[in-house]
């Protein structure tokens, strides 16, 4: 509800007004109430108004010309109607005008409030969707990336310093904060923008494919290998590499890998010459590398070849001011995309989304926006009530922060009952959740064993 919303009534029956004004008595409202709709239009003129109600039969002047009267002066203010006729003709005809709604005489009480409210409502949302799109606008001007906290304001001063200067970068941070986007805008500023960005998923290929595709094979290389083909690295010679989730290949190839960051030349499969490259290695990766290089699982020559710079892309969690933005920005993609008219979330629901502790980060919170539009029935966006928990176990049954665990806890929880939710299936899982099916894989096998390597 609207705190002290500005509400011109204006019924030339003086009961209707008083009853009105009982009506809103210690409620959240500053009611003026006029019988005369000149003395009404003539208020407005001068102060202004959240809402104005208005009768539309009236002698001197009708509804129908107060409300044109309005919205020449201010064509967003909302204008309700109030008709006694038996048709809706009349009303309808308002409507098309550019009356808001309309409400049939006699009213009830609280049918008048319910639309009262929800009409200021629609008002307040359309005005900070207004805001967030202002933002938003300026917000896209950074390299592509959404977000104007100090997290991230961070983050941009580094792509400042290093996009022009070609050295190679790790961008540390967890799955679905967009670490990709930081490497595209590191490419993107650079003087090589027009180069090849090309990007690898470390986690997704098995070591043989992966040396294939990064350093290319010559004919006959291996079974299948029926014609020359150059690598990955070969072909982005002059651009940018993303090696993403670079914690993930083996140790063979990480001595590879060496070489090539080193002396910038590749070796295709099958073959003994060296081809010259000219690449920029950005690496990305959830885990931290310097506890894995101490740790002996990762080689501290190629960590350091690689970490001239580092970015650390901050969790949702730790830029919740940026929440709304995001929020109205993946609203905008997937109401155009799915062609939904759709203004945003309502003012709780966005109050819950910052809240919420986000384990799937931007991806996350993008895969839930664009569920919520792809089932939307209205304008106006809510969250399930039982969300973030949703087809959780009985009442009865804890919450998932009853004991008030640390941030850890409340992430395997929420992944093991998102997976119990999706029947044990784990690319339905990994899609709820807004995370790879690798990166759930790693989680599982951190919280125990998995008997079933296939995990579908």
């Amino acid at each position: 509800m609207n705190e002290s919303a500005q509400i011109l009534f204006v019924d030339d029956d003086p009961r209707a007004g008083e009853l009105f004004l009982r009506f809103c008595e210690g409620g959240p409202y500053q009611v003026r109430v006029f019988r005369d709709p000149a003395a009404a239009l003539e208020a407005f003129r001068a102060d202004g108004a959240d809402l104005v109600i208005t009768d539309l039969a009236m002698p001197g002047m009708s509804g129908m010309e107060l409300l044109a009267a309005v919205r020449g002066h201010d064509p967003d203010v909302p204008v309700i109607i109030i008709t006694g006729y038996s048709t809706v003709d009349s009303a309808i005809e308002a409507l098309r005008l550019g009356a808001t709604d309309f409400i049939k005489k006699p009213y009830d009480t609280d049918e008048l409030l319910v639309l009262i409210n929800r009409t200021l409502e629609g008002v307040r949302l359309k005005s900070e969707n207004r805001l967030l799109r202002r933002q938003l606008k300026d917000e896209r001007l950074r390299y592509g990336m959404v977000g104007h906290g100090d997290a991230m304001e961070a983050v941009y001063r580094v792509i400042d310093k290093v996009a022009d200067i070609r050295c190679n970068v790790i961008v540390e941070g967890e799955s679905g904060t967009g670490k990709e986007l930081v490497a595209r805008a590191i490419h993107g500023q650079g003087p090589d923008a027009e180069q090849p960005f090309v990007v690898i998923d470390c986690g997704a290929l098995n070591e043989t494919l992966l040396e294939s595709e990064l350093f290319g094979h010559e004919k006959g290389a291996f079974t299948g290998a029926t014609h020359t083909k150059a690598g990955l690295l070969e072909s982005a010679s002059g651009g940018t590499v993303f090696l993403d989730e670079i914690c993930n290949i083996s140790d063979a190839m990480q001595v590879k890998l060496l070489r090539v960051v080193q002396e910038q030349q590749v070796v295709r499969v099958g073959s003994v010459r060296p081809i010259r490259i000219d690449v920029r290695f950005i690496a990305a990766t959830n885990r931290n590398l310097e506890a894995m290089v101490e740790a002996g699982h990762f080689r501290h020559d190629l960590y350091h070849r690689l970490n001239v710079v580092k970015i650390r892309m901050p969790p949702l969690r730790e830029r919740r001011e940026d929440i709304p933005v995001l929020t109205q920005a993946f609203v905008e993609e997937f109401a155009q995309r799915y062609h939904r008219q759709v203004d945003g979330f309502d003012a709780q629901s966005l109050e819950r989304l910052q809240a919420y502790g986000w384990p799937g980060n931007v991806r996350e919170l993008r895969n839930l926006v664009e569920r919520h539009i792809a089932l939307a029935d209205s304008s106006v966006l809510h969250l399930d009530p039982r969300w973030p928990d949703e087809g959780a176990p009985d009442a009865g049954t804890a919450s998932l922060d009853a004991d008030e665990p640390d941030l850890a806890t409340l992430e395997r929880r929420y992944i093991l009952r998102t997976l119990e939710r999706m029947g044990g299936n784990r690319e339905h899982t990994a899609r709820a959740l807004g995370i790879n099916k690798s990166t759930l894989w790693r989680k599982l096998q951190q919280y125990a064993p998995d008997p079933d390597p296939s995990g579908d």
